[in-house]
């Protein structure tokens, strides 16, 4: 994010161990162990299938790779349960393990048609793909993930978002949506014409059918100003409301241990293209890494050390058009545990999360990450019927990640929280449904099209109740 801090930081921690003696000497950047690897195959030679952060996988009996809509039903009506499609695998929950059938659709993928300004998009289309697939049109989806390398049929399906007070979730701009059910037929609905299958489908969790094609709004392809800085984590918190009502897009990462916060806003300019530069995230969370294992014995010590290196470090911008900018390359792996919030209980349930962090976690260096939604109305939204905001916190795949459950998750519970479908979390049923006005509604629709269950695995059917 900011330049010049992998060195800075890295400096500073030499000086620190000459400091505080020979204490960080021994765990200074020593690399944690990998965790453990399964099988590449089962004993019945099926091949193993795992998520990108490592924690989930499993050993599917059957892989289909369907080239159109007319294969992939004929293929559901002989496929062995559970079926589950699978995109990119960057959900940390069981959405995907089955030892049944993996659908893929890679190849069912692209933008094949316009209605106006709304593009006609193959879910399998790659959202890294669907910027520059748009802008050849000159246009835009209104807003970003954090991340763009989920399939768009993945990212609708778990409710995935970027960050603006008045932009929605992706599937917020869906107008209209196609699956193919486990018997083989093809469902199409929109606000008017089967609207209860609309209002279920686009946040379904792959638990309705296939998801072939959507209708999306799309905006006109503008160049939008990318700033990033450092501030007093007090200063971001005290004015993150006026940012979030005057940028267009705007979130900031809560760093533990530094009381310092890195923000980042986007807002629409006709200035001339700015390139940006190399991301130097990975770099920063090295940097924070580093000071963990430096001086993890000692918060008063990590945090001199960092608001010293940190405190005056210039702001970084860049212009360019929004689908270059909006999402960020994320190579370090993290698991991650993200609850949307009322507004009104965000910036409490931060605080609550620092503390506990600082107070029982000094192994953790991940910043937290905090962004606004704007409400729609699919039953399964986490931003149904009202304007949330989020707080995600992260662990190192290689780090423990238990307190999340045990530390961050009672602390989102209580402040009102829903859960991101995709992102760890242990609700299920009864406390689901105290949360979503609509989840009956959508457990009948799901019956409805999917009478026998084969598109539920182990993880769906207790997330639902049914087990």
């Amino acid at each position: 994010m900011i330049s010049r801090r992998k060195a800075l930081l890295a400096g500073a921690g030499g000086a620190a161990v000459l400091g505080a003696g020979a204490v960080g000497i021994g765990v200074a950047n020593r690399p944690r162990p990998e965790p453990p690897s399964p099988a590449t195959t089962d004993a019945q030679g099926h091949i193993l299938w795992r998520n990108w952060s490592g924690i989930q996988h499993s050993y599917p009996q059957a892989r289909l790779a369907p080239v159109d809509e007319a294969e992939l039903a004929r293929a559901l009506v002989a496929a062995t349960p559970p079926i589950r499609a699978v995109g990119a695998g960057h959900s940390f929950t069981g959405l995907v393990p089955t030892n049944g059938t993996l659908v893929s659709l890679d190849s069912i993928a692209g933008v094949v048609g316009w209605d106006g300004d709304q593009a006609i998009v193959k879910a399998g289309t790659r959202l890294g793909a669907l910027g520059p697939g748009l802008a050849a049109h000159g246009r835009a989806m209104p807003n970003l993930p954090d991340i763009n390398k989920q399939s768009l049929a993945g990212a609708i399906s778990t409710g995935t978002h970027g960050t603006g007070k008045h932009l929605t979730a992706i599937h917020g701009e869906v107008t209209a949506i196609t699956l193919i059910t486990p018997d083989g037929k093809t469902v199409e609905a929109d606000a008017t014409n089967r609207p209860d299958i609309f209002n279920a489908a686009r946040v379904s969790l792959g638990s309705l059918g296939v998801i072939t094609q959507v209708k999306l709004r799309t905006s006109e392809n503008r160049r939008l100003r990318r700033r990033v800085w450092l501030d007093p984590l007090e200063t971001a918190m005290g004015e993150a409301e006026q940012r979030w009502a005057t940028h267009r897009n705007y979130e900031f990462y809560a760093v533990p241990f530094t009381g310092l916060a890195a923000c980042i806003s986007h807002d629409e300019t006709d200035d001339p293209a700015e390139p940006r530069g190399a991301d130097q995230d990975d770099a920063f969370l090295e940097a924070l890494r580093t000071l963990r294992n430096l001086l993890g014995f000692s918060t008063p010590l990590r945090k001199a050390a960092a608001k010293a290196l940190l405190g005056g470090t210039k702001p970084e911008t860049a212009v360019d058009e929004g689908w270059k900018l909006l999402s960020t390359n994320r190579p370090e792996r993290f698991n991650e545990m993200e609850f949307h919030l009322p507004p009104e209980t965000q910036m409490a349930a931060l605080k609550e999360v620092v503390a506990a962090i600082e107070r029982e976690r000094p192994d953790v260096f991940f910043p937290i990450e905090l962004r606004r939604i704007a409400p729609d109305d699919a039953w399964l939204s986490p931003f149904e019927g009202a304007p949330r905001g989020s707080v995600a916190v992260h662990a190192h795949y290689r780090d423990d990640f238990s307190f999340l459950y045990e530390l961050i998750e009672p602390i989102f519970i209580r402040h009102g929280g829903r859960p991101h479908w995709g992102k760890l979390h242990s609700l299920h049923g009864p406390q689901l449904a105290a949360l979503y006005p609509h989840w009956n509604d959508f457990l009948q629709v799901r019956r409805e099209l999917d009478p026998q269950g084969r598109m539920l695995n182990l993880y769906l059917r207790g997330l639902f109740g049914l087990t």
